[in-house]
Parts: structure tokens; C-alpha cells; sequence
């Protein structure tokens, strides 16, 4: 069995020594090593990688879903950072402000084919594992639309936000989960098992996120406190404060909203706390983390060989042993 860390190293190398892109056009698929090389967790691929161990040494059809399942991944963060006109992205220059938006359009596009390609290589249970990759691919795209949509309404709700979340971050986790438990030959029950484990991590891990946003501690976050309140992100803390806020908190939240000042981020974290929406928060990412734990302690494999993703969501959600 292998650790976390250790698959990483090995993706890594495999993925610098099979990079999928030609030399020509270079206005194409130089962007393309560029973006694939600037860093990322490669969380994704390695569940597919830890998920297919469970059973079993790794096999060729389970780097072949994982590479698939990154170059997705990439293509989905090129095109969300034209939707969101981001300039920057781990730290490093976008690429459409780098090259240029056809290149981000065209960039995007192709690393979406290869991916595909990649399934094509799968040699077991292969219309089983490309229906499940196709159903992942249209819900991340139906998430990202949601998240887009929210940015025009006032009257989102928790559940709406959940949905969100579970579809663009979550169910790719999952999916991940679940293909290299089907290449690693798991019956149905069990990759159900850990796709459910894999969708609520998702979901746990994206509202620890929201919280750490508004009260980590900037120096082992590598984030910006109250980046997601000076940019008016609809969060669970921000929805959880509009629900529970009585008039003259709804009142506060509305006038701190329009603002753009220095005293912006701490009022807004004490309404958070008055509200009663930083606790509900953490109660959230308590129960969703619960359930992951869950669903992987019922999934039908030997536990010792459960710890190296044990672990992985204990690191992932900040939690102790």
C-alpha cells in the first residue's frame, strides 16, 4: 500500500513522462504543458490510484482514469477562470491572461479530448466506467452554472448551496473513488460505498474551506482571511448569517455587502459569530465528514488497507486521529 504523498511522487512522474500534448501548434499545447505542470494537490487522480489499491495492485486502467480524471479536472479550472476572469491561478498566470482568451477556449477544449482518450485505453468494464465519467462531466458543468446563477440572486438557500458545492467539487472526488474501485474489480455496492464517501468528503471539505476563508489562520492556510467576504461569495457562512440574522443583523449584512472597507471583513465576522453561523458551519462539516468516515468504514475491504484514504480525509479536513 502506498501513501498519499508517495502516489503523488508517481503521478507526477507519470505524468511528466506521458504528457499527452504534441510540440505543434506550440500556441496550443504549450499553454497546455504550462497549466499541467504549475503545481495542484492531484487529489483526484490519486483517489482513482488509492481506491484501485484497495483491491489489489494498481493497474494500467487505473492511470489511464486517473490522467483522464486530471486533464479533466485542468480543463474545468482553464474555463472557470474565463468565466471568473481570474488573473491568477495557484499562484502562477492564467491562461487567457497569459496567452490569450481563444488559447483558454481551445486549451481547455483539448485537454478535455485527451482525457478522453485516455478512457479509450481503459480495457475493463469500460461502458460502465464512461457512463459514470460522462454523468460526472455534466453535473460539474450543471455546478458550475449554478455558481455562476448565484452570483445574480439574493435568495439562495443552504440546500441550494449544498447542491452547488456537490456538484462542481464533490462528485468528481467521488467519481475518482469509484472508478478505481471498478478497474480494481469492487462489486457495485462496495464502489457505491465509495463514491458516498468520496462525494461527502467533497462536500465536508469544501464548507472546512468556507470556514478556514472567514477564521483560519492565514499563515497555515497560505489564504487571505476574508478573501470570500470582500469578493461578497455566497458561502455557507454568509447564507447561514442571512437565515438566522433577526432585522437588525439582515439589516447589517445588507449595508456590509455593498461596502468595500478595512472594517468590512470583522464586522461581517462578528455578525457570523452572533449569528450563530460560524458553529453551524462546523457543525455542517462535522455531520457531512461523519458520514464520509461512514460510508468508508462500511465499505467491504480489509480495513488496513482503508488507512492510507483514512488518513488522507483525517489531513484533508483538519481533524485528529
Amino acid at each position: 500500500m502506498h501513501s498519499f504523498s508517495e502516489l503523488v511522487t508517481l503521478f507526477e512522474e507519470r505524468l511528466n513522462n506521458t504528457m499527452p500534448f504534441p510540440d505543434r501548434p506550440g500556441t496550443l499545447y504549450e499553454p497546455c504543458r504550462y497549466f499541467m505542470t504549475i503545481g495542484g494537490k492531484r487529489v483526484r487522480p490519486v483517489l482513482s490510484l488509492m481506491s484501485n489499491e484497495l483491491f489489489g495492485d494498481i493497474n494500467e486502467d487505473a492511470w489511464h482514469a486517473a490522467m483522464a480524471v486530471e486533464l479533466f479536472h485542468n480543463f474545468t479550472l482553464i474555463h472557470d477562470d474565463i468565466m471568473d476572469k481570474a488573473p491568477l491561478r495557484r499562484g502562477k498566470t492564467t491562461i487567457h491572461e497569459r496567452n490569450g482568451l481563444t488559447s483558454g477556449i481551445l486549451c481547455g477544449d483539448v485537454m478535455a479530448i485527451y482525457a478522453y482518450d485516455h478512457l479509450a485505453s481503459i480495457k475493463t468494464a469500460l461502458p460502465q466506467i464512461l457512463h459514470l465519467f460522462n454523468k460526472t462531466s455534466i453535473e460539474v458543468c450543471e455546478g458550475q452554472q449554478l455558481d455562476m446563477d448565484f452570483e445574480n440572486r439574493d435568495d439562495v438557500t443552504i440546500e441550494e448551496y449544498i447542491e452547488m458545492i456537490t456538484l462542481k467539487t464533490s462528485v468528481l472526488l467521488a467519481c475518482s473513488l469509484k472508478m478505481g474501485a471498478l478497474l480494481g474489480g469492487a462489486s457495485e455496492s462496495t464502489a457505491a460505498k465509495l463514491y458516498e464517501f468520496g462525494k461527502n468528503l467533497g462536500i465536508a471539505f469544501q464548507l472546512h474551506d468556507d470556514y478556514l476563508d472567514a477564521f483560519g489562520d492565514p499563515r497555515k492556510s497560505g489564504k487571505q482571511t476574508g478573501g470570500d467576504i470582500k469578493a461578497n461569495k455566497k458561502t455557507y457562512l454568509l447564507l447561514k448569517a442571512q437565515e438566522n440574522a433577526n432585522h437588525l443583523q439582515h439589516t447589517a449584512i445588507g449595508t456590509l455587502l455593498t461596502r468595500d472597507d478595512e472594517s468590512k471583513v470583522p464586522a461581517m465576522l462578528s455578525l457570523f459569530g452572533n449569528t450563530g453561523a460560524d458553529q453551524a458551519c462546523r457543525d455542517a462539516v462535522k455531520h457531512y465528514s461523519d458520514m464520509a468516515f461512514h460510508c468508508l468504514e462500511e465499505a467491504a475491504v480489509v480495513s488496513v488497507r482503508k488507512k492510507p484514504l483514512f488518513d488522507l480525509a483525517t489531513y484533508l479536513l483538519g481533524r485528529e486521529h
